[in-house]
């Protein structure tokens, strides 16, 4: 901790007396310069405790003398007496209480050298003092980040060294600690505005050091604390920072390669390869989940697979995987697979979840395709959850793509809702009622509540917007799946 005024002044040997400024002693003092300059402004950086025997002072120039100094900000001025004045000359020690500048009295036994010696020695102790602070923290940061810690570890670490909370976001979410999850959303506001280096702004109170990190991802660390940063906690969040890049890039190395193994034992899978891929399984994780198997497809962006890939790690009984555009989750079939399943994707979401029917290791190609089917149909749908038996109950439909068959129907449809936007008939309704009553002008025109020469019309209107023959049944066919497909 660096010296202060009041600390120096406690120091009996130098005798020295506080003539003003007694609610100011807490001031740090940088450094001590001697001088008998009237204006020594341009030799001064400002938080010095300055020193003079007022050589070329009296009670005229005091006040302006006073003044500069408080200009140059100086942390106090020290007046020797009894050389070039028996006391301290009264305008100045008045003009500085009025502006708020502490004066110690130097008497003549103590040389100026003795002032700045002791100065110096508490400087240098705060320097060392900072040194070791800085290198013991540097070494529990390191021993967390190449430990179990990894970088959640690195993270609380540093809130605790910093006595603060931290934030580390990236493209995908944040990460935090000591509170550090509650201002993610404000953080993430200001980092709009750095596209890379460090920003400084208060947030509810605390300082908020926010600083990109030179990872091949955009991540940045944010450093939340009561009081400014000294030197040392700088040099801890520069030593985070560095370790926290090295850290997210082998991790996020080793994560891809963990995926992309796990992508491979999907394939084997479903190929058949099923012993060697059980092999790999045991050998990694342990014993794999006793099949049959239930399997519930994730769907979602990249982003999410990741994360919800995270959020399954360390899952027992269940193997995952990305698999295509979703993440395939396999456990024990009558287990709690797909309320884990879901669980995990609650964290990350909203994604899309498809469950397949049991299967065995010899349909496991067909289930996956299953689950990813009703996958799917959950996106195109908006639901969180569809089955495939659900989606199968479609029928014709359940072996189109869901995005596919809506684009298709709303594009063949696309003359048909645009006529009746235009307030001119309802025939989209129309063709739904007479297709489903199989051609059947009488029933489909009671059920539609017209008389059946308006239902002819309309019909006919239909074909010629649409350009096509009414009378096939492969266009009906088409039409019906277009209209299905809609809903």
């Amino acid at each position: 901790m660096a010296l202060t005024l009041a600390g120096l002044a406690a120091d009996r040997p130098l005798g020295l007396r506080v003539l003003t400024g007694d609610d100011l002693l807490d001031r740090p003092i940088g450094w001590v310069h001697p001088t008998e300059l009237t204006d020594p402004q341009a030799f001064l950086e400002g938080g010095e405790l300055l020193l003079t025997t007022g050589l070329a002072l009296d009670e005229q120039t005091s006040p302006a003398y006073v003044r500069r100094l408080v200009d140059a900000g100086v942390a106090a001025l020290g007046f020797g007496v009894g050389l070039s004045h028996e006391s301290v000359p009264r305008s100045l020690v008045e003009t500085a209480a009025s502006v708020g500048l502490p004066v110690l009295e130097v008497p003549r036994e103590t040389p100026f050298i003795a002032i700045t010696r002791a100065v110096s020695r508490a400087v240098a102790a705060d320097e060392y003092a900072t040194t070791v602070r800085i290198g013991r923290a540097q070494q529990e940061l390191t021993r967390t980040a190449v430990g179990r810690g990894g970088p959640s570890g690195v993270l609380r670490k540093l809130a605790k060294l910093v006595d603060g909370w931290v934030l580390l976001l990236d493209t995908a979410g944040a990460e935090g600690a000591g509170h550090g999850m509650s201002y993610a959303d404000e953080v993430r506001e200001e980092l709009k505005q750095l596209r890379s280096g460090t920003r400084v702004f208060e947030l509810d109170g605390h300082e908020v050091v926010l600083q990109t990190l030179p990872t091949r991802a955009r991540r940045a660390l944010a450093v939340g604390t009561a009081v400014p940063l000294d030197t040392a906690g700088r040099h801890v969040v520069n030593t985070a920072v560095a370790l926290l890049s090295l850290a997210l890039e082998q991790d996020s190395k080793l994560t891809h390669a963990w995926r992309l193994l796990r992508t491979g034992l999907v394939d084997l899978l479903a190929a058949g390869q099923h012993e060697l891929a059980f092999g790999v399984m045991t050998t990694v994780w342990g014993e794999p989940p006793e099949p049959p198997w239930a399997l519930v497809a994730l769907a979602g962006g990249p982003g999410q697979r990741r994360r919800v890939c995270d959020a399954l790690e360390g899952e027992p009984s269940l193997f995952f995987a990305e698999s295509g555009s979703a993440v395939l989750v396999a456990g024990r079939s009558g287990g709690d697979v797909l309320d884990r399943a879901l669980a995990a994707a609650a964290t990350v979401g909203p994604m899309y979840a498809g469950l397949a029917d049991p299967v065995s290791l010899e349909n496991f190609a067909a289930g996956a395709e299953q689950a990813d089917l009703a996958a799917r149909a959950a996106e195109a749908e908006g639901k969180p959850l569809v089955t495939y038996a659900e989606h199968s109950a479609r029928g014709l439909l359940s072996l189109i793509d869901p995005v596919v068959a809506r684009i298709y129907g709303e594009n063949l449809l696309a003359p048909l809702r645009q006529h009746d936007e235009s307030g001119r008939g309802d025939l989209l309704e129309s063709l739904r009622c007479w297709l489903e009553h199989h051609g059947h002008w009488d029933v489909a025109a009671a059920r539609l509540g017209v008389h059946r020469h308006t239902l002819r019309n309309r019909i006919r209107k239909a074909g010629e917007l649409l350009g096509r023959d009414l009378d096939s049944p492969g266009v009906r066919a088409e039409l019906w799946v277009a209209l299905q497909a809609r809903e």
